[in-house]
């Protein structure tokens, strides 16, 4: 395909005359490196009528700069960019005068706390025992049927889905699969005016921080915890309190007073792995009710679990709609899908919805109808039971080589299902130097200081994950693991 005319433009202020004032726009054009060797010029007829110019005019142009070696002349095939033209000169830029430029330090607000995952070397794959979080397996995906679905959601009947701008409004085809298929296996029932659509967990999480926090007000995290949830936190300018997770999660006697929303995961703890009693999710509902407490729950791996049924989702016991209900499906189909949602009273989402449409307006539609027709044609849920079997065979094939291996757990193993496990080293050992020297022989797991509260987190965890490593190779990475932790360290 040619470049297309409209590409060029002439200035008015260039000296000289029309054939040199066209040599000279393309030559810089090829050296500002915007138009590459190989690509095919517009014909001296096309470009001439969008110039304005005759055709003679451009042709004699096109002779200089093929004389200069910047164009090429193929016979009947027309002009193109010369293979040997000049490559584009390395230009230094300009300096700034001592004392005229912007004090970045003072003009910006709040700082944005690194993500979790800018640690993640982007080679990831390259590694023979990637024992990392939240990434998918290709093996385990289904490639055919997703792409089926994307290609029915690319047709002419569902066009307007994927092209129009629905300014605050979400796919109805997919919003009615979470309220009627996703939601009910968690015990929640929402009408459609209850669901918000979003891009991830991430940006519910933040969509509730920003409409329930302020500088006045005070929010509980778990600790350890989710760390993309105390970056969202430390935007909105609350005071955190973090909060000590035991054996079965939080304590709800153990809540300081004072709080106004509490953010946690009782399903499936991050990164522990505990699994809070029911008994003590109807305690948590009973004292936040008394104290006006809001609860977010954020229930990011429930479709993970294996082993039995599920317990019910704290929304699923709320009775005084305090809880904000947190999905994803970035577990059970891809990360780089972003697909989530909210769940919560119809006032609640009404503001969500608001502030989502002006940063964002919605999710991209034509994710949105392919999500809708892979959820509801059943692909998901027979990915999940694949999922579901390959994830609790690593799991076991994980634990006997960490039992084999006289390594520690530090989490839960109680609760079924999950796609890693949270872990402790021998005392005196800095994981985040252990992962530095595993990495140089193959080997990825995530240091655990990240997941801890304030600067003097401990050292001495680590979370390995067997969500994107083949179950064979799991073995030989948890026995490098192991030597690696018995070698002596500096």
């Amino acid at each position: 395909m040619a470049i297309a005319p409209s590409c060029f433009a002439l200035d008015p202020d260039t000296p000289g005359t029309l054939q040199q004032r066209i040599r000279q726009m393309v030559a810089e054009a090829i050296l500002a490196g915007r138009l590459q060797p190989g690509e095919r010029m517009p014909s001296s007829r096309g470009l001439a009528s969008y110039l304005g110019v005759s055709r003679i005019t451009v042709t004699l142009a096109y002779g200089d700069l093929v004389a200069d070696d910047f164009l090429q002349a193929r016979g009947r095939s027309g002009y193109f960019v010369s293979a040997q033209a000049v490559p584009p000169p390395v230009r230094a830029a300009p300096r700034v005068q001592d004392g005229a430029g912007v004090d970045w330090a003072r003009a910006l607000g709040p700082r944005a706390e690194a993500p979790l995952g800018s640690a993640k070397p982007a080679d990831w794959r390259s590694y023979r025992f990637p024992f990392i979080y939240g990434q998918a397996d290709p093996a385990l995906f289904d490639h055919q049927s997703w792409r089926a679905c994307t290609l029915r959601a690319l047709g002419q009947r569902d066009f307007p889905a994927m092209s129009d701008d629905s300014f605050e409004a979400d796919d109805p085809r997919l919003v009615e699969y979470i309220a009627r298929h996703s939601l009910p296996r968690r015990g929640i029932l929402a009408r459609p005016e209850e669901v918000l659509v979003t891009l991830g967990a991430q940006n519910a999480l933040w969509l509730a921080a920003q409409l329930l926090l302020n500088q006045r007000r005070v929010a509980g995290i778990e600790d350890p915890g989710y760390p993309g949830l105390r970056a969202i936190l430390g935007q909105t300018r609350c005071r955190v309190q973090p909060l000590a997770v035991g054996p079965q999660g939080l304590e709800p006697d153990r809540l300081p007073r004072g709080l106004d929303v509490l953010f946690c995961t009782p399903s499936h703890h991050c990164p522990t792995g505990a699994t809070m009693p029911l008994n003590t999710r109807r305690a948590l509902l009973r004292r936040a009710e008394a104290e006006g407490l809001l609860v977010v729950e954020d229930d990011y791996e429930f479709e993970l679990a294996t082993g039995g049924a599920a317990l019910p989702a704290l929304k699923a016991l709320d009775r005084s709609d305090r809880v904000i209900h947190v999905g994803s499906f970035s577990k059970s189909l891809f990360p780089g899908l972003r697909l989530g949602y909210l769940v919560g009273a119809a006032p609640f989402i009404r503001e969500a919805r608001a502030l989502r449409a002006s940063v964002l307006r919605h999710p991209p539609g034509l994710i949105q109808r392919a999500a809708a027709y892979f959820l509801s044609l059943g692909h998901h849920d027979a990915m999940l039971r694949r999922l579901g079997a390959a994830f609790h065979q690593r799991r076991q094939i994980t634990l006997d080589a960490v039992a084999r291996e006289g390594l520690h757990l530090a989490g839960s193993t109680r609760a079924p299902g999950g796609s890693s496990l949270w872990m402790r080293a021998p005392d005196g050992l800095d994981t985040a130097a252990l992962a530095a020297r595993l990495r140089g022989q193959g080997v990825l797991i995530e240091p655990g200081a990240p997941f801890f509260h304030g600067p003097q987190a401990p050292t001495g965890f680590y979370r390995i994950a067997y969500s994107s490593i083949p179950a064979d190779r799991i073995p030989e990475g948890i026995a490098r693991i192991a030597r690696a932790m018995e070698a002596p360290h500096g």
